[in-house]
């Protein structure tokens, strides 16, 4: 016995004439001619081996069979509607997650933002500053802006930006009343901060206690703005980002002790998870973000 279904617009047209109450009614709601409705509910009878409609001169009317079919039918319809938003989900764009220090989403990086945004408004982000280097590989960001004194997963898609440099720096007015250390070995006469986090490498900390005893270290600090705010006043010294220190520097307002360290230099990135690089809106991210973000510490 002939009964098998397959073909889903055939079902949708049925529908549709079930619930306009004529084939004209449906050929203008589906927007095709009204032969071709006519002709697909033959089909869709011939195909499940059933008459759906009787036919008279006021057209088609649904009998017994085609009131035992619509629930079935209306089901398939609602499930085909799911797939559909199902698929949508999949294939829309998601978030480009990004981290990074707190820092790196400057101004400038955020013009850079925008332009890409106006480009591509379908496109979104989700910003995750934090110290911490979080997990590319294990899909806890998509993209991440890193300095970083550690090697870096091989597996991970790597675009050098600089070379990120740090010294120490103090303020105006603590370089009158104090002066400041022309070198390493001379901290030990100074009010000396630190930056110290748990998720963090203690970097800056361990190269500090290479020239002084861990007493002689004034105050720690968890947030680096904050450390730079303190030093700023000129309540001591503390280690700073060379880039970031710039405008600073050109206002007076810090002052910087001696040349960077080699030791506290460490390669700026940019690392992309490959899963998510296989995304076309990442790819292109990719390509918008990158060059321009590197021009800025050219």
């Amino acid at each position: 016995m002939q009964n098998a279904f397959r073909n889903w617009s055939d079902l949708r047209i049925f529908l549709a004439v079930m619930r306009k109450g004529s084939t004209l009614a449906a050929s203008k709601e589906l927007g095709i001619a009204q032969p071709t409705v006519a002709r697909r509910i033959e089909a869709l009878e011939h195909e499940i081996g059933l008459t759906l409609f009787d036919r008279d001169t006021r057209g088609f009317r649904p009998n017994e069979a085609a009131l035992a079919i619509l629930p079935d039918a209306e089901a398939v319809e609602a499930c085909a509607a799911g797939l559909a938003k199902t698929v949508q989900g999949l294939t829309r764009p998601r978030p480009i997650r990004i981290t990074g220090f707190s820092t790196n989403f400057s101004a400038r990086v955020d013009e850079i933002m925008s332009a890409f945004l106006e480009l591509n408004p379908d496109i979104g982000f989700e910003f995750l500053p934090s110290a911490k280097a979080l997990d590319l590989t294990a899909g806890e960001a998509d993209v991440a802006l890193r300095i970083s004194w550690s090697p870096q997963d091989p597996n991970l898609i790597c675009r050098h930006i600089s070379r990120a440099q740090f010294t120490l720096y103090g303020g105006r007015s603590y370089a009158e009343n104090h002066g400041l250390p022309d070198r390493p070995e001379d901290m030990k006469n100074h009010t000396i901060f630190t930056y110290q986090r748990d998720d963090i490498l203690l970097v800056f900390h361990q190269w500090l206690l290479k020239y002084l005893p861990e007493t002689a270290i004034k105050r720690s600090f968890s947030e680096v703005s904050v450390m730079e705010a303190a030093v700023r006043a000129g309540q001591g010294l503390g280690i700073m980002n060379i880039r970031r220190s710039e405008e600073k520097e050109r206002e007076g307002t810090l002052i910087r002790c001696f040349e960077p360290p080699e030791e506290l230099s460490a390669p700026h990135m940019v690392l992309i998870a490959p899963q998510a690089y296989r995304r076309p809106e990442v790819k292109a991210f990719a390509k918008f973000f990158i060059p321009r973000y590197a021009a800025i510490f050219k």
